[in-house]
């Protein structure tokens, strides 16, 4: 690589959680202040979290440079230990930093209404016209392609990949950490430095030394809590349902021709599922939030309430569900309807699981790397295998079922209508 390819001198960013992240490439540098990588300072990582955690404001662009900072710093560990060409060492650092990109408006809950995988246009926005893939090109002309391909977990060399997407990577260190740190949060705390030193390049992935195996196991159960304790968590969850349901509200009248005060030109390539590039990277949360001010002054009824109930965070209240109780949801539905008030909008089964960690298991659709141990012979044994903690938790699915619905509306019904749905809701728990 020519001189060129460097900056003057390194640059720095202040970070909370790494301290600093340190950039001397020229290329990554030009990466970050591509149009593409800016617009990531307008989405939080953690969608509506902010709403639960009030200190849940951070962005996807604060956690992709976290990503880019543990990924050269696993490079720099790795020095004497593998071969790896300049080009390959910034195909690993151009995938951890760009690896979001593709990530739209609350993105979750977004993706969930229009139907659209962010991975899919993060491998647009790394292909397509974009400031970005014409920056990657000045790699090479297949640059762009790879990076997209070990993003997408089908590039050839499988430690790379295994670097960015793997049970334990760069992405998932990094989210955890950060997001413990910005929710105020001990459970997703672990040992990054030891976790770091004991990293081995290995032909079929990175591997651990069995020195780091407890460091390992704190990571896992970090997460584990981290899924059920932050991310999991039910106010989260009611914010997410009101969200989708203002999504599907304005995209109904839409296509109803409903007359919006002001028009939601922005909405509309998602609302007729005709998207471009340049749609999608227009939409941002700024751009969502104006249109739920613009909306809560909505002269449709749903609408309005939905957004007022998003922005003054007057959300849904729940209760726990057991899937049997799945016939005495359809039973307050009705109820509901009866009441006048629409199900559709304010009556919602919300279900979430986790795997905490597992390994391949033959027959599976779903492909999980798993994390192998470097034993002191040379041989490798997969993790649970070794550690009874992560034996215990491996491969148990955990799943959880809420039923959320505006408790305000319910109360201020007259008890003949108001009284059968507190009933309804009393079998399945006291509220």
């Amino acid at each position: 690589m020519e001189k060129a390819e460097w900056l003057s001198e390194e640059k720095v960013f202040k970070d909370p959680v790494h301290r600093y992240v340190h950039v001397r490439e020229k290329l990554i540098w030009d990466l970050i202040n591509a149009r593409e990588f800016q617009r990531l300072r307008r989405i939080k990582q953690l969608g509506t979290t902010f709403l639960t955690f009030h200190g849940a404001e951070h962005s996807r662009f604060n956690h992709s440079l976290g990503v880019y900072e543990i990924m050269r710093r696993i490079l720099e560990m790795f020095e004497g230990r593998v071969e790896l060409s300049r080009r390959d060492k910034l195909l690993c650092l151009c995938a951890a930093l760009l690896h979001d990109v593709g990530h739209g408006p609350f993105s979750h809950s977004f993706e969930k209404v229009f139907r659209f995988d962010h991975e899919d246009w993060t491998r647009r926005i790394l292909t397509g016209d974009t400031e970005i893939n014409r920056l990657l090109r000045q790699v090479d002309e297949q640059f762009p392609l790879h990076v997209s391909e070990v993003i997408a977990k089908t590039y050839e060399n499988k430690l790379i990949v295994s670097l960015i997407s793997s049970q334990i990577d760069a992405d998932r260190m990094d989210y955890l950490l950060r997001d413990a740190y910005y929710t105020g949060v001990n459970y997703g705390y672990f040992d990054i430095e030891r976790i770091l030193r004991v990293m081995r390049p290995h032909e079929e992935g990175v591997v651990i030394k069995l020195s780091g195996m407890h460091a390992v196991e704190d990571y896992i159960m970090s997460r584990y809590q981290m899924y059920w304790q932050v991310y999991f968590h039910p106010v989260t969850r009611s914010a997410e349902v009101v969200l989708r349901k203002i999504f599907q509200r304005a995209k109904h009248l839409y296509q109803q021709g409903y007359a919006f005060g002001m028009e939601p030109r922005h909405f509309h390539p998602f609302f007729q599922e005709r998207i471009s590039l340049q749609d999608y990277l227009a939409l941002d949360e700024s751009v969502v939030f104006f249109y739920m001010h613009q909306w809560r002054e909505e002269a449709d009824e749903i609408l309005s309430d939905l957004c007022r109930r998003f922005l003054d965070r007057n959300l849904f209240q729940y209760v726990e569900l057991d899937p049997r109780d799945f016939l005495e949801v359809e039973e307050i539905k009705k109820l509901f309807a009866d009441a006048g008030i629409d199900p559709m909008y304010y009556v919602e089964v919300d279900s979430t699981s986790d795997l905490p960690y597992d390994f391949y298991r033959p027959g599976e659709e779903q492909e999980r790397i798993p994390i192998m141990l470097l034993m002191p012979n040379g041989q490798l044994l997969e993790l649970s295998r070794k550690s009874e903690i992560v034996e215990a938790i491996s491969g148990k699915r955990r799943f959880d079922y809420k039923l959320y619905f505006p408790m305000d509306v319910v109360l201020a019904l007259p008890d003949h209508l108001s009284g059968p749905i507190r009933d309804r809701l009393g079998v399945m728990q006291n509220v």
